[in-house]
């Protein structure tokens, strides 16, 4: 099948990343050898998050990587899940192969004005793109190729929203003025109503205290996240809303519902955020505004809509994932601006002194490639884009000594306080793992694959910048990347699908740690 040989290769990079069960031990004299399966090792070039990689020669299949994973598994482990996901992000590699050529032909015919603002344009050119550590990314638990071609994000489709009466639900904010009535979408009660994802309704039709619509309103656009969706058409400024989707990415624990906690937390981040940049007025980034929210309690019953700030409107808002992607014109995303190598070290640069000053403030953001996006207009300089802010890790005695308390603001507020933390060894390991390792490493690998920029170029680009960024006082942060003696690692496929979290000790599967890893910015047979 398309894809199974580079596919079971990366699965098995991850394992060995990972160390799952300890697949290590059984690296011997350049392979990997497991009862009934030997696979040739090779150094990586270049060293990104590790240093043996499976040899890119042999023609590897999925029933060798479920070997070896049975090989080394505990009987608790859930292997089963974990050979799903792996046929799921296969089967999903065919699917995206075989539509790709008739999204491009259709995409290729949007104009360039068009492409801007925040549609879904570069969100579906990315949404083609592997992840940069799980292999595995492609999959979604629990949808099939038939929901794909209709709701997922890869074949630029649109749908209309279902809607759903909520009886007593939390809410924030003012909703867009096109919010519908009830009778809109011929609900017979006064209760507010929620947006729903199709693919939801089902599942909303049995929760207590909602009542879904049977007329459906509002066409949308799905995001790479496929449960936010940009609204489309009207004249008012566009927003996107992010909706409860009853399916699993990046590990079969790691579900696309909305905790209702997730809200309010986001918000007060996003508030302790705007606070930083009236502080830091000389940091080029701007936040989405994510101040309005309903739930009730129930991840299936959530919403929360997302409002671009005006500089956007003409400009084009590239996904950090997307900046690799093929484009349907010719070529790669990046180059649609000239120089690559003049716009990632203008990234960079940005994308340093926002990260390292948050840090400085006790913060550290799980702002990766989806969450981080450019904002590119052709005559304004570069900025940033932050959206959903629900993952950030803060340490509340740093933030008070460098942020006067505020109404709104106080991290003790927090409904997830696994949030918190007064660990700095913590918040280096989100600014190493998400700022360091995939908002511009994996970047600089993308580009050296593609022959765009050479990882030796696109490397000492990363150690300047972040030299750059980090102050006389930034001594942690320093000896914790450009002079530490390994970098730490996520442990994704273990903790988002095989090992539980009552065996791996995480107290949030997201910030599972694996071995740690080389620390590229040290290797000085690059520079």
């Amino acid at each position: 099948m398309t894809g199974e040989s580079p596919l079971a290769a990366r699965l098995l990079d991850a394992l060995l990343r990972e160390d799952y069960g300890g697949l290590r031990r059984f690296v011997r004299n350049g392979s990997l050898e497991l009862p009934g399966c030997s696979v040739r090792l090779s150094q990586a070039r270049p060293v990104f998050l590790s240093e043996l990689v499976v040899d890119p020669g042999q023609d590897l299949k999925l029933s060798d990587v479920f070997q070896a994973v049975r090989a080394v598994a505990d009987p608790r482990d859930d292997t089963d899940a974990f050979e799903r996901e792996c046929l799921g992000a296969l089967a999903a590699v065919k699917l995206h192969a075989d539509a790709r050529p008739v999204v491009h032909r259709r995409l290729a015919r949007v104009p360039d004005g068009l492409r801007t603002g925040p549609g879904t344009f570069y969100e579906t050119l990315a949404a083609y793109n592997d992840h940069p550590v799980h292999p595995a990314g492609r999959s979604r638990a629990g949808l099939s190729m038939a929901d794909l071609g209709r709701y997922a994000p890869e074949f630029a489709p649109s749908f209309p929203l279902r809607w759903a009466s909520v009886r007593n639900p939390v809410l924030a904010g003012s909703p867009p003025e096109w919010w519908p009535e009830p009778s809109d979408v011929g609900a017979e009660s006064d209760d507010p109503l929620f947006p729903v994802h199709p693919l939801a309704a089902r599942h909303v039709r049995e929760q207590p205290g909602a009542t879904l619509a049977p007329e459906p309103f509002l066409r949308v656009a799905p995001t790479l996240s496929m449960r936010t969706v940009a609204v489309l058409g009207g004249d008012a400024p566009p927003v996107h809303l992010k909706t409860p989707l009853p399916t699993s990415t990046l590990g079969l624990r790691n579900r696309r519902t909305i905790m209702p906690g997730t809200l309010p937390d986001g918000a007060l981040v996003e508030r302790v955020l705007r606070r930083v940049l009236l502080r830091e007025p000389a940091l080029r980034v701007l936040l989405a505004d994510e101040q309005t929210y309903g739930h009730a309690n129930d991840p299936l019953l959530a919403y929360l809509v997302r409002r671009f700030p005006p500089e956007t409107a003409r400009a084009h808002i590239v996904p950090v994932a997307a900046l690799l992607a093929e484009a349907p014109d010719q070529g790669h995303v990046i180059e649609r601006w000239g120089d690559v190598e003049a716009l990632f070290g203008t990234y960079l640069s940005a994308l340093f002194a926002w990260n390292v000053t948050l840090f400085r403030y006790g913060i550290a953001l799980e702002a990766h490639q989806q969450n981080v996006s450019l904002v590119l207009d052709d005559t304004s300089p570069l900025h940033l884009l932050i959206k959903d802010n629900d993952g950030a890790l803060i340490a509340p005695s740093r933030l008070r000594e460098n942020l006067p308390a505020s109404p709104g603001t106080d991290p003790r507020d927090l409904v997830d306080q696994r949030m918190t933390t007064d660990d700095r060894d913590a918040l280096a390991r989100v600014f190493v793992t998400i700022t360091l390792h995939l908002c511009a490493a994996a970047v600089a690998v993308g580009l050296d694959e593609r022959g765009l920029l050479t990882w030796r170029a696109g490397l000492r680009m990363i150690r300047e910048r972040l030299d750059d960024a980090l102050g006389p006082d930034d001594g942690f942060l320093r000896s914790r990347t450009l002079d530490a003696g390994s970098l730490p690692g996520k442990a994704m496929v273990t903790a988002g699908t095989l090992v539980d979290k009552a065996r791996t000790g995480a107290a949030d599967i997201n910030k599972h740690y694996g071995p740690p890893g080389p620390n590229y910015l040290r290797d000085a047979t690059c520079c």
